[in-house]
């Protein structure tokens, strides 16, 4: 039976719970099959053995699942391998919607920058909203902010497909193809 801590961090506003695994003098198995510090399995071994190793190396043992008949035991650093672990889950507990707001009268240079943004973003797996805000008069040409929208649809067809274009508030999502 594995007994897990838990770890928890708060990142940007998103708390994160990281199991903490069992290390060294807290493995209380006998034997441990046993991976060396060059992913090499060095078969059934002694945990004091196993620790002997792992501190001549200047390394961990972590517990890394619990097996039949023992439990799996890998020679690294936790520190590395706890700062991964947090890494890989502020990743993805990071936002995948990305907004880009126009108005109107945006100019070429400008629409081209968001698109290449978009693109950029679309290539690394998130979604893009665009909205066109129309303020005062410009209400007036409502058809042309629509145009907008479909160009920005037609410009964007290679790296993403549209999940909806809402005419009515001016607003088209796209996510990665």
């Amino acid at each position: 039976m594995i007994l897990y801590r838990f770890v928890i961090y708060i990142w940007e506003s998103n708390v994160i719970a990281i199991p903490k695994q069992l290390i060294n003098s807290q493995i209380k198995s006998p034997q441990v099959f046993l991976i060396d510090h060059e992913n090499n399995n060095r078969g059934l071994t002694d945990t004091n053995e196993a620790l002997e190793l792992a501190e001549s190396l200047e390394l961990d043992l972590v517990l890394v699942s619990e097996g039949k008949e023992a439990p799996v035991a890998k020679i690294l650093n936790y520190g590395k391998l706890q700062y991964q672990k947090k890494k890989r889950q502020a990743q993805s507990a990071r936002p995948v919607v990305k907004e880009v707001r126009f108005g109107l009268n945006i100019g070429v240079a400008d629409y081209k920058l968001r698109i290449e943004q978009a693109v950029g973003w679309l290539s690394k797996g998130d979604s893009v909203k665009f909205a066109v805000r129309l303020r005062g008069r410009e209400h007036q040409y409502r058809e042309q902010a629509g145009e907008l929208l479909d160009r920005v649809v037609t410009d964007l067809n290679s790296v993403g497909k549209v999940q909806s274009l809402d005419k009515r508030s001016l607003i088209a999502l796209i996510i990665p193809a």
